[in-house]
């Protein structure tokens, strides 16, 4: 798959090949414990359904964003997911599950079979750069979290995590009630034997708009598999809540596919979101820069390792191109396509955070590249329109809080519209002589400047 629309507008292949998968499900009633719980799988019944959705043409550094703190000393932070209540649930890598309400945070579960992590100490802000680059637990850990769309009603929450076993390291997902007196003696494991490494381990879980988890597995440090269609690593699953393989799975080539991939080919994404329309993108980290924003089609294989370079791409019609791919590191990480109305500059926009480059970037997609916004001087933005990227749309980036927060690790959009995010300053690998600070790491929400 090369990404040519054959003559169809970048809207016409949208609707063609885009959401091929995920239309025409209807109602699916999960078996097993979550069977009481049916679940809507139409994209029309999602509250952020916009099939004629527009890209603004104004530059989203328009407005001044400054960071308000909310929670201080976080021990790396990973995800954010907030509940249909307005709770927010925030994992620590180091193993912990909290629930942040009425400006606390309260703890939920420190699971046993998380393995070993620790966080660096926080600050001082005038130490010298730390040159520890990993510390214990590497790039494992407690990682993702989502909540069920029927929460609370359906009182689960589901993680994602690297655990250790008899014969060494998985990452797996796992669903805890937690409603129970202790919710860490309820884990029922929905997906299993993830390939696990000290790096490149994916990581990001989320519902998407027709109510299936989404799941991005990393390559492991070992490219080959994410080639292997029998194996779950470097790729983005489709499951139903309890694990089974969604309806609507692409058929996908190989002696023995797992039904549950929903694209592969990828080398470590940990950004899932979905375009108004329902069409789902993914941000993925590469090798030296090549960092790519992807527009996932079902059964697409993204190419790595075989390709990650221009010359690659264009030499085989068999991967799928990116939207953008980058010159120079950015360490994409988790972030949201943004339609709140809190900044209303950066609103159908995908944002996330950005781990290396420590920073926020706002990618701006249209369907012709004469309607993105400017870019400048390439210091504060990027335009991705070359013969050789995914036509379906063209691409800007721009960004902002550069060294501001650090290592920023996810940004999610809240029910109230507004922008939060948290960092991974205490992780070991902050570039430069600013991070940590004493209130390393953060919780923050993300607010226009007067």
């Amino acid at each position: 798959m090369d990404g040519s629309t054959a003559g169809r507008t970048r809207r016409q292949f949208l609707a063609a090949v885009g959401v091929a998968g995920l239309a025409g499900c209807g109602r699916f009633s999960e078996r097993g414990p979550s069977l009481e719980y049916e679940l809507d799988h139409t994209a029309e019944e999602w509250s952020r359904y916009d099939p004629e959705w527009d890209a603004p043409s104004n530059s989203p550094l328009s407005v001044s964003i400054e960071p308000e703190v909310l929670v201080e000393n976080l021990e790396i932070p990973w995800d954010l997911a907030f509940a249909p209540t307005g709770e927010l649930f925030v994992t620590e890598r180091t193993g912990r599950i909290h629930r942040f309400e009425d400006g606390e945070l309260l703890p939920v579960a420190e699971p046993d079979a998380v393995i070993d992590a620790e966080a660096m100490a926080p600050g001082p802000d005038d130490d010298p750069y730390w040159e520890t680059w990993f510390v214990e637990g590497g790039e494992g850990g407690m990682l993702g979290v989502a909540v069920h769309p029927k929460y609370p009603e359906a009182p689960y929450l589901f993680v994602y995590f690297t655990a250790d076993t008899d014969d060494g390291t998985v990452n797996r997902v796992v669903r805890y009630d937690v409603d129970a007196e202790d919710p860490a003696e309820t884990g029922a494991t929905i997906v299993d034997d993830i390939p696990a490494n000290s790096v490149h381990n994916g990581g990001r879980i989320a519902f998407g708009p027709e109510n299936y988890l989404w799941i991005t597995t990393g390559d492991a440090g070992e490219g080959p598999l994410a080639q292997d269609t029998s194996s779950l690593a470097g790729s983005v699953l489709r499951v139903n809540a309890v694990g089974d393989p969604a309806p609507g799975n692409p058929d996908l080539p190989g002696d023995d596919p797992d039904p549950r991939i929903y694209t592969y080919g990828h080398r470590n994404p940990q950004c899932v979101a979905w375009l108004p329309d329902a069409t789902p993108v993914v941000a993925e980290h590469g090798p030296d820069g090549h960092d790519e924003v992807n527009r996932l089609v079902p059964g697409a294989n993204y190419g790595w390792p075989e390709a990650r370079e221009r010359a690659e791409y264009e030499a085989s019609s068999e991967f799928h191109r990116p939207l953008a791919n980058t010159p120079e590191p950015w360490a994409p990480s988790g972030g949201v396509f943004y339609t709140g109305d809190a900044i209303p500059e950066w609103q159908n926009r995908l944002v996330f955070g950005s781990l290396v480059a420590q920073r926020v970037n706002v990618v701006t997609l249209a369907d012709d590249a004469a309607d993105l916004p400017p870019v400048g001087d390439g210091e504060r933005g990027m335009a991705f329109d070359a013969a050789w990227h995914d036509d379906a749309y063209a691409a800007t980036a721009h960004w902002t809080l550069t060294d501001v927060l650090g290592r920023v690790r996810h940004v999610e959009q809240g029910p109230d519209g507004h922008l939060y995010a948290i960092t991974s300053n205490r992780d070991g690998r902050p570039k430069g002589e600013s991070f940590p600070r004493h209130r390393d790491d953060v919780l923050v929400r993300l607010t226009p400047t007067e």
